[in-house]
């Protein structure tokens, strides 16, 4: 009976009422509002590159508007088609704004001739692109990029290089997407999207099987869970796509000087890019970099805009903001209509409170709070008090096994699965340690980075330290809301006098209100596999090697070594 209505659900999917009824499914979960405008569609033209590359893209006019400000979308995600539409729908969305949008697919996928090498190649293309673009009878000098994860990527890569580009809107990504990873090979991000990005251009797939390999985290994991266990980890692509991924291979091999990092790295671009709306989540794993970006510019006197709420990489929930903020920067920097009066830079979501609130700068004015790790006898579960340990106060020593790592769950990764999950599973294994807070006795809220300050010691000469904040609610739900990893090895680290490493974890930011009656919590273990991919054990590049060893971890939170959770905690709360 499972599988006839299997069967029935592809051909459905597969047939044209299916694949209309997705699109408008589609368009209603991420809310995009209609403009005035009538839009005219021109299909896969064939814009020139420096090197005689043509890339295919569509151009949606807006009826009327003869000359005017263009946007430009470039993605290697298919800029149409079902199952790949979503730079589709923004594409239609902003052309009844009354805008000119460029839709194109990147160099070597889909229609776009050439070969894909990611990164790689956008600098040149989306510069070429805005010339291309500028000259244009129906462009009138002034345009804008749009999008979301590489989509923003490749604004960076094109950005304070084109007279033509006024106003750029970089959501849930950065400018270094590309970047040597010192605290642990991001072996789930990689294989993941490899897997999705070899899904969208599979002929073999209906468009429901597609959205499910794209979307799906559950599905994803039954295709991935062999290779995120594959030694060396250099060779797992094969297991992924079956055949080897040359950018994974020489990303994997590549040591922190390796000039592929340099040239993919946009940071410097982004001081004397055009100002930047800035969208992410507070679970979205490329949140950290986009704070630093957003930071940038600010010092560079660029006035951006930033917006943070709850959600992850995957989910739609930001979208209908984005597409509304987007409107408003594009209405300043592209058709200089005045900023809203009286409107702070800074707007942010504050979970628990569940209320947006605005700012005047990142990260706002705060205090910190430090909650020392405490032990708690021979219990399992220490305490986190606001007061220093004892002198005599006993260490916390646990075991971690790489042939059995310590899994990761939710948080910020590049599946559905990720987000605000429950922690109890994770809590009870004995590679776990695990520190709580007595019930609130009156809201606490806190905004900005968190960080965890932590004296270690391992049996090895490299160990990974990770450590998690959670909250706890009074049915003992345990839910996370921010993390982070910290890889030891030789000159990492503040060497004490007995031999211990005092460590800071950047545990990432949020924003949260905990509420009376309610408990901190703070998990601490030596991996989060394979978001960060397991620490074997062995000095050197990891994803070649072969053999793992166990580690016994020490941590230590007595006087000598006060251990902490560190808190941006705001002295002013809105009464809500």
């Amino acid at each position: 009976m499972t599988t006839f209505l299997q069967r029935l659900e592809r051909q459905f999917f597969e047939s044209a009422l299916g694949e209309t009824l997705l699109q408008h499914a589609l368009a209603l979960a991420v809310h995009l509002p209609k403009g005035r405008f009538a839009v005219q569609s021109t299909r896969n033209v064939r814009i020139p590159m420096r090197d005689g590359v043509k890339l295919a893209c569509d151009h949606y006019a807006p009826v009327g508007v003869e000359c005017g400000p263009a946007l430009l979308i470039r993605t290697p995600y298919g800029r149409n088609g079902p199952g790949r539409s979503l730079a589709e729908l923004y594409a239609q969305a902003f052309a009844t704004h009354g805008y000119h949008v460029i839709n194109q697919d990147v160099r070597g996928r889909f229609d776009s001739e050439g070969e894909f090498v990611a990164f790689v190649h956008e600098k040149d293309d989306g510069v070429d692109t805005l010339a291309w673009m500028g000259s244009q009878p129906w462009c009138n000098g002034a345009i804008g990029m749009w999008g979301p994860s590489y989509l923003g990527y490749v604004q960076w890569a094109a950005a304070g290089k084109s007279p033509y580009l006024k106003a750029i809107v970089p959501i849930i990504t950065h400018s270094h997407l590309m970047e040597y990873h010192e605290h642990g090979f991001p072996l789930d991000l990689l294989l993941r999207w490899m897997f999705q990005l070899a899904s969208m251009n599979d002929p073999s797939l209906s468009a429901w099987e597609r959205l499910q390999r794209i979307n799906d985290g559950a599905v994803q994991d039954r295709f991935l869970r062999t290779a995120f266990m594959h030694l060396p980890m250099q060779t797992a692509d094969v297991l992924v796509i079956g055949r080897p991924d040359p950018l994974y291979r020489e990303m994997s091999a590549a040591g922190p000087d390796h000039p592929l990092w340099q040239q993919v790295d946009h940071r410097s671009a982004v001081a004397s890019a055009p100002p930047a709306l800035f969208v992410s989540g507070w679970y979205d794993l490329f949140l950290d970099g986009l704070l630093e970006d957003y930071c940038t510019q600010v010092r560079a006197g660029l006035q951006p805009r930033l917006v943070v709420g709850p959600w992850h990489h995957m989910e739609y929930g930001y979208m209908g903001v984005a597409f509304q903020e987007a409107l408003r920067w594009y209405a300043i920097h592209l058709r200089n209509k005045p900023a809203a009066e009286g409107e702070k830079p800074v707007r942010l979501y504050v979970m628990g409170l569940n209320r947006w609130r605005e700012f005047d700068r990142w990260p706002p004015s705060s205090q910190p709070l430090r909650l020392y790790l405490h032990g708690n006898g021979l219990a399992k579960t220490g305490r986190l008090f606001p007061h220093p340990p004892r002198v005599e106060a006993s260490a916390d020593i646990y075991t971690y096994n790489p042939a059995d790592p310590t899994p990761n769950l939710g948080g910020p990764k590049l599946s559905n699965g990720a987000g605000k999950v429950d922690n109890r599973p994770l809590e009870r294994r004995s590679d776990v340690l695990v520190f709580s807070s007595l019930p609130l006795q009156e809201d606490i809220e806190f905004i900005g980075p968190v960080q965890l300050e932590l004296f270690v010691k391992s049996s090895l000469p490299t160990a990974d330290f990770f450590g998690r904040l959670c909250i706890v609610d009074r049915s003992g739900s345990s839910h996370n809301l921010c993390d982070g990893n910290f890889r030891v090895e030789p000159g990492r680290g503040e060497m004490q006098p007995d031999g211990s490493v005092r460590i800071v974890v950047a545990m990432s930011a949020t924003a949260c209100r905990v509420k009376t009656g309610q408990r901190l919590r703070l998990l601490v273990a030596s991996g989060a596999h394979p978001r960060f991919a397991r620490n074997l054990g062995f000095l050197g590049n990891q994803t070649l090697m072969t053999e793992m060893r166990p580690a016994l971890q020490t941590v230590f939170h007595d006087a000598a070594h006060p251990s902490a959770l560190v808190l941006p905690i705001m002295q002013e709360m809105k009464r809500e």
